[in-house]
């Protein structure tokens, strides 16, 4: 299933419709070259949840983590992480403890060190606009997958 998206603003809106469906426990890959606006869509699924504050990529902490009224969301970013061992030290074990929201950028760099997808959202460069793709692998992921069919 595929969506189109024109600007930043249509990326944001779309990540708080999806925030409506997302519960935890779950893992949410969002895969996408540089610059397909996967930290703008994680700002709108924040947005979503009623955060209000600044939403930065955590490219150099690796993850930022959110304690929301609704829920502990955690941001992984995990394009300069070097080996997928490394999460240990973050403590990433320790987080998946079945009340958390995650939504990981470049997951396949932490391959084998993260836990499957439940929804997996694609995005890519349509000219000036973002074309999304959701493929839904668990629970957590059915349920906005099947909200935004063509």
């Amino acid at each position: 299933m595929r969506i189109c998206l024109h600007g930043q603003a249509a990326q944001v809106a779309f990540g708080r419709r999806i925030a409506e469906y997302l519960r935890p426990p779950c893992v949410v890959y969002l895969q996408g070259d540089l610059g397909t606006g996967k930290t703008t869509l994680v700002r709108g699924i924040l947005r979503g949840f009623g955060y209000t504050g600044p939403v930065r990529s955590p490219t150099y902490t690796l993850l930022e983590p959110y304690e929301l009224a609704a829920v502990r969301l955690y941001h992984l970013d995990l394009y300069r992480l070097g080996d997928p061992q490394e999460l240990e030290y973050l403590g990433l074990r320790d987080l998946l403890d079945g009340q958390g929201l995650f939504l990981v950028e470049w997951p396949e760099r932490g391959q084998g060190a993260l836990p499957v997808p439940d929804l997996t959202i694609r995005l890519e460069h349509a000219g000036e606009a973002r074309r999304l793709s959701l493929a839904a692998h668990g629970a957590c992921g059915t349920e906005p997958a099947s909200h935004f069919t063509e």
